[in-house]
């Protein structure tokens, strides 16, 4: 009996939680759906207002019902355990126990059970109060739809917007439909009252539509040219729009029966005309302005560059660009060359330069900054490099091919590397590079050294500034430290030593009688003219003027060399290197141009050609003596030439009033195109001849008389389209009456 009583509570009290979560999602859905019923009753009057705007307030609608089935979907998904945990948080009476009605009374020991009957019986009675067992508050949609219907009501006394504006009608175009002779005009003949022509420019140039106020204009390449046309009444059909010998018809307007309209995307310049119930206009110009490459002007460096040794390895490069639209990027493309020879290495190397072209100016100044280590060049190496720009419309340009060259110190770069060097002294002139290198490191590890490790290091590199001061005086004759910037003492030279031993022989002899005097004076003076003539010849060791083969002048530099190392090893003993640097390059500038001037050259016994000053000639444009080749042949004129010279025949013959057929109207037609031609590259010039030349032809054709000044207009533009005709050859003129007697007295 107590096991179905306690089945019977469980399933009461499963009951009443199903009842109350069903309750309380019915609530909670009807929270939800009322501000969205007013949102959406609210869109819709914005709707019949504001029919603009109706793809925004489309997708503002469905991003409210989206949000709307999401609510819904989470409401309607709850789950029993946490309505149990809910009532438990609300009710202190159900004793955190409503989660044992989800439980079966199988899984349940007999205490479990009797709270679970406890449970269910407490959950009934909350159930049988007037407020439900889990309130919903709807202040919140209350207050929500509340707003949107108050918006809608006064949307209601808002007043309508008014309606869109069309495009803004520009001005009208007065074009000429010349009469036609032989046809009367009719009063009511249908013509074209109205023509608006409006020009849509291609996106690249970033300019908006404009109207023109003349029927001839000009436009962009790529621009979308539309004739609006309005007709006095229908005809037997639309008109017609005739652009370069092709005809298109126009388009009625939807409606506007008597408005027409029709667009064509201009190329290249061109004529245009309208057609309409037999009657034409005259023929009006397209000028098309085509779109120009990017401009580029490299301001700094200089097309040949060099960097001499001592500088620092790195060249600015200013750029200037210009466009008639817009820049959109650039860049510096380098190529750097390595080696010698037939082991030359080339790398491209591509900088981006478009970080300064943000918004697409027309014009735009441009820096880099060319850091030859970074690019993998080092002494002797060479680097091309060129700038290439685009712009919006995809055009592109690239400026000329600059060389910059680090000079390398270790190679001999004049003319005469044509013959075969011979170094005299090859194993003395590379140290002083080393002292620098050292000296440069000394430097940069400064902060790094203790003032006693700086300073033995700068002594030391003294030290070796020392040898190789020694070593260069050698040159000089100093073969010792202690001779530096002394002269040895020269020893008496021969005729010397022959005057002292004749002396003294001279005085023996007096002493002696005079005895046997006269043969050793002999001997000394023999002897003293050998060693004379000896003396150019003889190199003495213990004499630093004379005791070397060096030129004057190279010794001097020597000289100079020893001098500023001699500064050089003094900074470098009192621990002051920064101070000794400048002296060493100066050291090191002297010692390659003693290199160059103690080189020995051996001439070659083939063919040697003038040298070529490479560092002045290259690249500088001289085009001195150079001339395109040119060829002279006598051509036929051309096909159009002939039909202008009928042409001027016949309108010659209207000047002197002779009578015309209607079959004379089809010279002139002949002639059109060629007149038609010119007036696309000059219409101001030709265009009121092309007019004047149909009216011509069709005043003959109709047998009425021709108009005289539009015959003059034709005729002087006909004429300019013939070429120059060559100087016809003149007889010269014939002797006088004077001269003739002269040369017949002569000829008696």
């Amino acid at each position: 009996m107590s096991t179905v009583t306690n089945h019977t509570a469980l399933t009461a009290g499963g009951l009443a939680l199903h009842q109350i979560r069903r309750a309380q999602q019915g609530r909670r859905t009807a929270a939800v759906l009322l501000p969205v019923a007013a949102g959406l009753a609210l869109l819709l009057g914005l709707a019949q207002r504001f029919s603009g705007a109706l793809p925004l307030l489309a997708g503002l609608g469905l991003a409210g019902l989206a949000f709307c089935a999401w609510r819904l979907w989470l409401i309607w998904r709850q789950p029993l355990p946490v309505v149990a945990q809910r009532l438990d948080r609300e009710f202190a009476e159900l004793e955190d126990s409503t989660g044992l009605l989800l439980r079966p009374a199988a899984e349940l020991n007999l205490l479990e059970q009797l709270q679970q009957a406890h449970v269910a019986t407490r959950l009934e009675q909350l159930q049988h109060q007037k407020r439900p067992v889990l309130p919903v508050s709807f202040r919140p949609a209350l207050l929500v739809a509340a707003v949107a219907l108050l918006a809608l009501l006064g949307l209601q006394f808002w007043p309508a917007p008014p309606a869109p504006a069309g495009p803004k009608a520009g001005p009208s175009v007065a074009l000429h439909f010349p009469a036609q002779p032989g046809k009367a005009a009719r009063p009511a003949a249908p013509r074209i009252t109205e023509t608006r022509i409006q020009i849509a420019p291609p996106a690249y140039t970033r300019r908006p539509g404009f109207t023109v106020a003349e029927p001839s204009f000009r436009c962009p390449q790529g621009s979308r040219v539309q004739w609006t046309v309005q007709v006095s009444r229908a005809a037997g059909g639309p008109p017609e729009l005739e652009v370069g010998g092709r005809r298109q018809r126009l388009q009625p307007v939807t409606g506007q029966p008597l408005t027409f309209t029709a667009a064509h995307v201009f190329t290249a310049s061109t004529l245009y005309r309208l057609r309409f119930a037999g009657q034409i206009s005259d023929d009006y110009a397209v000028e098309v302005q085509p779109d120009r490459g990017p401009a580029i002007q490299i301001r700094t460096p200089k097309p040949y560059t060099l960097v001499e040794f001592g500088q620092k390895p790195q060249v600015n490069v200013q750029v200037a660009l210009s466009d008639d639209y817009g820049l959109t990027r650039a860049r510096l493309v380098a190529t750097v060359a390595q080696g010698q020879g037939e082991a030359v290495k080339f790398k491209e190397v591509a900088t981006d330069l478009s970080a300064s072209l943000r918004g697409q100016p027309t014009q735009a100044s441009l820096r880099h900054l060319l850091r030859l280590p970074a690019l993998g060049l080092t002494y002797g190496d060479e680097v091309y490099f060129y700038v290439q720009a685009w712009d919006n419309n995809r055009h592109s340009t690239r400026s000329d091919t600059y060389l910059v060259q680090w000079e390398d110190t270790t190679v001999d770069e004049s003319g005469s590397d044509m013959a075969m060097g011979v170094n005299v002294v090859p194993a003395y002139f590379r140290s002083q590079r080393q002292v620098i290198i050292d000296t440069e490191k000394l430097l940069a590890e400064r902060k790094q050294l203790d003032a006693g490790s700086f300073s033995t290091r700068s002594n030391d590199l003294g030290h070796d500034q020392k040898v190789l001061r020694l070593r260069y005086g050698k040159f000089l004759g100093e073969e010792f430290e202690e001779s530096f910037g002394q002269s040895a003492t020269r020893p008496p030279v021969a005729e010397s030593d022959a005057d002292h031993a004749g002396e003294a022989a001279h005085a023996e002899g007096e002493e002696a009688g005079h005895e046997h005097a006269a043969a050793p004076a002999a001997e000394a003076s023999v002897t003293a003219e050998s060693e004379a003539l000896l003396d150019p010849y003889v190199h003495h060791h213990d004499d630093s003027e004379t005791a070397d083969f060096l030129e004057p002048a190279v010794k001097a530099k020597l000289r100079g060399v020893l001098s500023q190392m001699w500064e050089a090893e003094l900074r470098l003993r009192t621990a002051r290197p920064a101070e000794a640097l400048p002296y060493e390059y100066r050291a090191l500038r002297l010692l390659k141009q003693v290199q160059q001037q103690t080189r020995l050259y051996v001439r070659k016994s083939g063919f040697e050609p003038p040298v070529i000053p490479e560092s002045t000639t290259r690249l500088s444009g001289e085009l001195k003596g150079a001339a395109p080749p040119q060829r002279q042949a006598q051509l036929p004129a051309p096909a159009s030439q002939t039909t202008i010279q009928a042409a001027l025949r016949l309108l010659a013959t209207l000047h002197q009033g002779a009578a015309t057929r209607p079959a004379d109207a089809l010279l002139l037609d002949r002639a059109s195109p060629a007149v038609a031609q010119a007036a696309l590259r000059n219409p101001g010039r030709y265009l009121s001849a092309v007019r004047y030349l149909r009216q011509l032809a069709a005043e003959i054709r109709a047998g009425a008389a021709p108009c005289r000044s539009c015959a003059a207009t034709v005729e002087s533009a006909l004429t300019d389209l013939l070429p120059t005709p060559p100087p016809a050859p003149s007889r010269a003129a014939g002797p006088d009456r004077l001269a003739r007697r002269y040369f017949q007295a002569l000829s008696r």
